[in-house]
């Protein structure tokens, strides 16, 4: 028997591989996240910890402020920085602490740089600063009661300089508190605060203040020689838009006023082009009647007055959802279906709205006019005019999940929606039913991918290999462990589509966020994620950018969640052959899990205070 319990064991083992890397936290795991720049950030109940791809020691162990909640995390988009946030009884006081989780350095904590109370904390990018507001401790009593402002340089975590915002000491009536993140220009940084925006030199003393309350955010154009400052009304149903000149003297007669919050905007040689959206007010019945239409509304604001150039806004009879500026106008996108174009003189350049499905997914340039492609149909458009370059749209039932990419070697695109896969010719737009994927486990496939063999069909559980007529040259499908391992493999979908979540992130800090690009193939856009970090300096930075122009590790390969000969584990499938590469046990019903797509590791959650990593480029 003791025999017979040993081979068993020894086989178990084998299967049962081995972790690259074991790490006992010490304390029970209540999240776990992959950031941008591959290290793996865990918030446990006595902390945080950072684990390094491929290193056996933990990157840092931050314990200070005990357990540490998901929401209490702030990733900073397109920089190697997470700040902890730690509100105190009452919101009296507040804990921060801004951690370079590339390097392990604290930069910043409350205690370590003797804030009392912290109000703003903000990091600015790309020039690697952070900014923070508040009462600091150190100086005499009349120091310790006066709003304080300091500047850290990112890369060291030093002071570089800071300043009260009013002489310690003074006796006044004015209540001053920061309202918004400051703005940092080349040669002065911008603080809005309660009695108006104050300009303060990179030594701290003031170049000019004014009496422009409660700014809630700023931005300034390439030159700044403009300053525009948003500020949501009391009631939040509108906001209120400032100009501003170099030397902060209002350049505009008065504020001007948009319904709605400020969603996207573009600073013009014409002005400022603003999209604000119109919440839904919930109201019945008349009241319903006088309510505003739950929509955006586009605004464009002369740059001399602020006046409303157009004088008659564009319809858009939903929330904007795609909002591009050409050389001779702006181009938009409803998510209720429907594109339009208008010239900056508030001209309609397309003949009539152009009708569309619902939930735009993609609006590109082509060789052949614009692409777009919804939840419902597809078709190509010449942007002059608005007129169909296809005669006949690709019209498909409301797909759960569309998903495309284009054959270059056939000139065409490829757009699978639910069961289908249609090929669509680039030049004369005729399209046919290419494939009907026989999923198995109630799929469909959730993404199209060309391969230099073929087309690649994927979900979950399944994966496809198409010849480039449509036909099976292969399929693979991977039993899930069963209906009780459903959030878990829902978790790992999600921690496998870790590029997607950067590229948004990477997308919205981007300037040219309003610049309609080309379609790019798929394998392209992993390869233009690190686009626009340049502009920061550091090593963290220099790292991160590093990891973003390289190919994702895991390019061709495919991580399935199954169900093993010994229990829940991750197999490795090949995307060219759909061959198995690899069988990791994970001994689990349920495993929690992710995978960094980028550096090829797989973190599994072995208990509630262990994490096992593996190396999946072996």
């Amino acid at each position: 028997m003791f025999t017979l319990l040993l081979s068993v064991t020894s086989l178990f083992a084998q299967k049962a591989e081995t972790p690259d890397h074991n790490y006992a936290l010490g304390a029970k795991i209540n999240d776990m996240t992959i950031t941008e720049g591959g290290t793996v950030v865990v918030a446990t109940n006595d902390g945080l910890v950072g684990i390094k791809p491929g290193n056996d020691d933990l990157l840092f162990n931050f314990t200070n402020y005990g357990r540490v909640k998901p929401e209490e995390l702030n990733f900073i988009p397109k920089a190697p920085y997470v700040m902890v946030g730690q509100t105190g009884f009452a919101n009296l006081s507040s804990k921060k602490a801004v951690i370079d989780y590339m390097s392990g350095k604290v930069l910043f904590t409350t205690e370590s740089k003797d804030w009392k109370n912290i109000f703003t904390c903000d990091v600015i990018m790309p020039q690697n600063k952070l900014v923070v507001s508040g009462f600091q401790k150190g100086g005499g009593k009349a120091e310790n009661v006066t709003p304080k402002v300091a500047v850290y340089d990112l890369n060291t975590g030093d002071l570089d300089y800071s300043f009260f915002l009013f002489t310690p000491g003074k006796v006044t009536m004015r209540n001053y508190a920061v309202t918004g993140k400051p703005l940092l220009l080349k040669d002065k940084l911008l603080i809005p605060t309660s009695q108006g925006v104050i300009a303060k030199s990179k030594t701290g003393e003031t170049i000019w203040e004014n009496d422009v309350k409660n700014i809630n955010w700023m931005v300034a154009n390439e030159s700044e020689s403009d300053i525009y400052g948003f500020a949501a009304t009391t009631n939040l149903k509108n906001t209120k838009i400032y100009k501003l000149n170099s030397g902060g003297s209002p350049a505009w007669a008065d504020e001007k006023k948009v319904k709605g919050q400020v969603s996207n905007f573009q600073i013009l040689p014409q002005g400022l082009a603003v999209v604000s959206d119109v919440a839904d007010t919930g109201q019945k019945g008349l009241a319903k009647l006088t309510a505003s239409r739950a929509e955006s509304k586009i605004t464009l604001l002369s740059a001399a007055t602020g006046d409303d150039l157009w004088e008659k806004a564009p319809k858009t009879k939903g929330y904007v959802q795609h909002f591009y500026i050409m050389d001779d106008g702006i181009l938009f996108g409803i998510q209720e279906g429907g594109i339009n174009k208008i010239s900056y003189d508030g001209t309609p350049l397309f003949k009539k709205p152009l009708k569309t499905g619902e939930n735009i997914l993609t609006m590109a340039q082509t060789s052949q006019g614009l692409l777009y492609i919804t939840s419902e149909d597809t078709n190509i458009v010449n942007l002059d005019n608005g007129e169909k370059v296809w005669s006949k749209p690709l019209k498909y039932k409301r797909a759960d999940v569309v998903s495309s990419d284009y054959d270059k070697k056939n000139d065409r695109y490829l757009i699978s929606a639910d069961e289908d896969l249609f090929s669509v010719d680039a030049n004369s737009g005729n399209f046919e039913t290419l494939a009907e994927s026989d999923f198995e486990g109630k799929e469909d496939p959730t993404a199209v991918e060309v391969r230099d063999n073929g087309i690649l069909l994927t979900s979950d559980q399944n994966m496809m290999m198409l010849d480039w007529q449509g036909g099976k040259s292969w399929h693979e499908y991977k039993r899930a462990p069963g209906k009780s391992a459903f959030g878990a493999i829902l978790a790992g979908v999600t921690a496998v589509a870790t590029a997607a979540t950067a590229a948004a992130s990477y997308n919205a800090a981007n300037q040219n966020r309003n610049r309609l690009g080309n379609y790019t193939p798929r394998g392209q856009r992993y390869a233009n994620l690190g686009d626009g970090m340049a502009a920061a300096s550091g090593a963290s930075v220099a790292e991160m950018l590093k990891r973003f122009k390289a190919t994702a590790a895991t390019q061709n390969s495919q991580f399935i969640l199954t169900k093993l000969d010994d229990g829940a584990g991750l197999v490795k499938l090949n995307k060219d052959t759909g061959a198995l590469e690899k069988e990791i046990l994970l001994k689990d019903k349920k495993p929690t899990y992710k995978v960094d797509e980028f550096g090829g590791y797989l973190y599994y959650q072995a208990n509630d205070k262990t994490i096992y990593a593996y190396n999946l480029n072996n």
